[in-house]
């Protein structure tokens, strides 16, 4: 059997190899290789494959002659194919368990940075002002609403961390969960405009697809609370940037915490970097050394198992007919 790791992003592959070694499976280490000849040179005669940022379209995935699975490095797939997977008969798994807690806690730092406005404070203080929260007021979180969009594994990791808070509501946006199950975890299942609308705090964490590209768009920003904090650790295309900057500029919204970006790396001349009120990070949320072995090892072993005959505990498109 042969395993392609392609890219090159991780400190070492030794949490893979470890893996693939024991059951005596052939290990190549992409190194970086990009670009449909590239990836096809490496990839045309393998069994199976671990990628990460690297996009595998329909034509690269046409070219797999041996391919049984494909693991991605992650809880999002959107950079791999999966109808292409499913004609080629190839499992698309991913790892949708590894960093809750990492994910969860930089939402909660960026929700915190934002109502504290402690980035923003920091570059004041260092430019000499001083008794400065009187201009920009600062609200406690005790007795707010906070609106969830998307009930999935992280954002019930961060309703958990949230509780002690003493909020006064929590609004979860997620046709795909059950009402009864959002009202059993204390929560209030509610439509888009009303987590919109009625929220103190938004946290983003909606798949990015066709129909959730650009959901948070001037229209549901038009509809939040002048004081309204807005945080997306999931997916950039989620948001449409121009409409979130129009947004923070005008003071439509209060501020936002972003992780996660249309354009990454994001464009020297980024739109955001014009504005105070919002906290920029680099798509990091999901990073811990705890995570980061943990990811590697979760995708390798799902590669194992499908090549081994097994079913993986994750796997994205569970209709394909396996070759």
């Amino acid at each position: 059997m042969k395993v392609v790791i392609l890219e090159d992003r991780y400190a070492n592959h030794d949490p893979e190899k470890a893996i693939f070694s024991r059951l005596g499976f052939e290990v190549v280490e992409a190194g970086g290789v990009t670009g449909r000849d590239g990836i096809l040179k490496l990839c045309r005669d393998a069994d199976g494959i671990t990628v990460n940022l690297a996009p595998l379209t329909a034509d690269i995935i046409a070219g797999l002659e041996k391919c049984r699975v494909i693991a991605r490095y992650g809880v999002g797939y959107d950079s791999v194919d999966a109808a292409a997977c499913t004609r080629q008969g190839i499992r698309l798994v991913n790892v949708p368990d590894y960093c809750l807690e990492d994910v969860s806690d930089q939402a909660m730092a960026l929700l915190l940075g934002c109502v504290r406005k402690t980035s923003l404070r920091d570059r004041q203080v260092r430019a000499g002002m001083w008794d400065i929260s009187r201009k920009d007021p600062v609200y406690r979180i005790q007795g707010k609403t906070l609106g969830l969009a998307g009930y999935g594994n992280i954002a019930r990791t961060l309703h958990r961390k949230l509780k002690g808070f003493d909020l006064a509501r929590v609004l979860v946006f997620d046709p795909f969960v059950p009402a009864a199950a959002i009202r059993e975890a204390g929560a209030e299942p509610v439509d888009f405009d009303t987590l919109c609308g009625e929220s103190d705090f938004i946290s983003c964490h909606v798949p990015l697809n066709a129909a959730t590209r650009h959901i948070f768009n001037a229209r549901a920003f038009s509809r939040m609370k002048p004081t309204a904090i807005f945080i997306n650790t999931s997916r950039g295309g989620l948001v449409d940037t121009a409409a979130l900057h129009a947004a923070l500029r005008d003071r439509t919204i209060n501020s936002a915490g972003l992780d996660v970006h249309e354009q990454e790396p994001v464009p020297r001349d980024y739109l955001l970097f014009q504005l105070d009120n919002v906290i920029l990070s680099d798509h990091a949320g999901w990073y811990s050394e705890e995570s980061q072995v943990e990811l590697q090892t979760k995708a390798a072993q799902a590669v194992a198992d499908v090549l081994q005959g097994r079913t993986p505990r994750n796997v994205v498109n569970r209709d394909v007919l396996t070759r």
